[in-house]
């Protein structure tokens, strides 16, 4: 199996699916057991700073509190994940094979954010987008998605709005110039 983990998948103009439409997800997870991945381009009006005061964390770094947080997808709306670049250890980041974006799902990290000594940069998510074995696949093949290999410049430096289409761009594809309609030849 080729595993897609540490790409993005975006979503084709014909996706139909409300929870997708226009959305680019970074794959932290593929395997032959399912995906895991968090969209990085839908921003919640939720602050960080609401995230940190509802876990009771002292906010000294008021830049990192006032960044939005991400809604990563539908499920588990209430489950928390940080994606940055630190080599630094936390409770609990998922494998990322060598990969230069981490995903950390532990508490440790988000006292360290509201510390001001946590990972810059870093985005904070609120929920995942999975999916059962074989229905990613499934779903590529019906021309739902295209993947990239995932660049942190997308996740990290590039504004929220312009991200599907620069994740597109990592393939030469101009996203606005996609048809809504989709077929094999």
């Amino acid at each position: 199996m080729r595993t897609l983990q540490n790409h993005f998948l975006i979503a084709m103009p014909s996706t139909g699916d409300p929870n997708f439409e226009g959305t680019v997800t970074y794959l932290c997870n593929h395997s032959t057991k399912g995906a895991l991945g968090i969209i990085i381009n839908r921003p919640l009006e939720m602050k960080v700073g609401e995230v940190f005061r509802q876990l009771s964390f002292d906010v000294i770094d008021t830049a990192q509190a006032n960044s939005r947080v991400l809604g990563g997808g539908p499920v588990q709306p209430g489950t928390g994940f940080v994606l940055h670049r630190s080599d630094e250890e936390y409770e609990s980041t998922l494998d990322s094979n060598g990969a230069e974006i981490k995903v950390t799902v532990s508490k440790d990290i988000l006292n360290a954010m509201a510390q001001g000594q946590g990972p810059k940069p870093a985005a904070v998510a609120l929920g995942y987008a999975g999916w059962e074995p074989g229905q990613l696949e499934s779903e590529i093949a019906s021309n739902a998605w295209l993947s990239a290999p995932a660049d942190a410049a997308v996740v990290f430096d590039t504004p929220f709005q312009d991200r599907w289409a620069s994740a597109a761009a990592l393939l030469g594809i101009d996203i606005s110039m996609l048809s809504i309609y989709s077929g094999h030849a």
